[in-house]
């Protein structure tokens, strides 16, 4: 496909042409239509020979059209059969087609009950398919012409050739791949018919080669008797004294037996003795465990009843702390108030003491102010 035309492509397929103008799509409309009213034709005929059954379907409209189309038909078959009057017939059968178009408008008014008789009747293959698909071809065919442009034409008819040229020279290469096979299959026809006479040979030499082994075999099967008669003399001096060996060996083997039955009954004893200890070390066991296990008990309980305590202790302890830890805080701020307040009384102390020293100062340079004053006014005065 990839070296096919765009043009050759559609006139080949003809599912990719689409009408480009009004006029093709009013031909296909009335090809279309035409193919339509041929399918709803077929259906007719056999619609009408079971009325009753598609009656609700059809309507009442329809039934009655189809009964009188099914009585001038069957008026006009038997005017056919009795060869009556020309005139009278042409004149039914225009009748018969007037109806026929009535029916067919119906049908196309209404193209649902179309549809669903296509889907409930059903067709059998008739001549009249085959004209239905001739029609379809030729609407096809049409479309084709209608849509394709001397171009494409022109692109057609040179794909055409070449394809053409391609099935010479493919016929070409296929009469020589002919000759080459004929000459291969005579080749092969030799290398089988030189492998046929080799194996003729070879089966003669292999008749030759079991006679002289007939011979042998006999030489050989007598030979083989002789040593076989030996081997059963021998066998048998061997079997005689194997029985001997059997028979000995069965009386020191019912002496062990003997032995082994003694021994068996001493530890059968010290296996019921051993039981009977095992057993009274199991109960002295699950009596001991039993009494641990009663202990454990008791001594879980006060376990519980302790870790019960100690959460209610631990949990007071929690609290306590949370309350020691908020009385240090406490104490800890009244410390630092404390040290605040005396060093507060520190510093006015401090403040107090300057302050006198200061007042004092001033207090004597006052009253030497005044006894400087008052010698200085004595020594004027004299």
């Amino acid at each position: 496909k990839a070296g096919i035309p765009l043009g050759v492509m559609k006139v080949l397929d003809p599912r990719q042409l689409k009408p480009d103008s009004m006029e093709t799509e009013r031909i296909l409309t009335v090809l279309d239509e035409t193919i339509v009213k041929l399918e709803i034709t077929r259906l007719i005929l056999l619609i009408t020979g079971s009325l009753e059954r598609y009656a609700r379907m059809l309507g009442p409209e329809i039934t009655g059209r189809l009964l009188e189309h099914q009585k001038l038909s069957m008026k006009l078959q038997h005017l056919l059969t009795s060869s009556g009057d020309e005139k009278s017939i042409r004149a039914l059968e225009q009748h018969l087609k007037c109806s026929l178009r009535n029916i067919l408008r119906l049908f196309l008014a209404n193209p649902l009950l179309y549809h669903g008789l296509k889907y409930q009747v059903r067709v059998r293959e008739s001549p009249a398919d085959v004209f239905i698909k001739a029609f379809m071809e030729f609407r096809n065919f049409t479309l084709e012409r209608l849509l394709t442009s001397p171009d494409e034409e022109k692109e057609k008819i040179q794909f055409m050739k070449d394809i053409s040229l391609r099935v010479e020279k493919n016929v070409a290469r296929i009469s020589a791949l002919q000759e080459e096979l004929t000459g291969v299959i005579q080749t092969r026809d030799e290398e089988v018919n030189m492998k046929d006479k080799m194996i003729k040979n070879l089966k003669t030499s292999m008749e030759d080669l079991a006679k002289g082994c007939k011979v042998d075999i006999q030489q050989i099967t007598k030979e083989g008797e002789k040593q076989q008669k030996e081997d059963e003399k021998a066998s048998q001096d061997r079997c005689a004294r194997l029985q001997l060996d059997i028979q000995r060996l069965g009386t020191k083997f019912n002496a062990l037996v003997l032995e082994h039955r003694a021994s068996e009954l001493v530890l059968r004893k010290e296996k019921c003795k051993t039981e009977k200890e095992i057993l009274k070390w199991v109960q002295k066991y699950d009596t001991d465990m039993a009494q641990k296990q009663a202990t454990y008990e008791e001594v879980q309980a006060v376990y519980n009843e302790e870790k019960e305590e100690l959460a209610m202790l631990m949990e007071k302890h929690a609290l306590l702390i949370q309350e020691y830890t908020q009385i240090e805080e406490e104490r800890r701020r009244l410390k630092e108030k404390e040290e605040e307040a005396a060093r507060e009384e520190a510093r006015r102390n401090d403040a107090a003491t300057c302050i006198q020293a200061i007042w004092k100062g001033y207090l004597v340079r006052s009253i030497y102010k005044s006894i400087l004053k008052k010698a200085k006014g004595r020594g004027k005065g004299k």
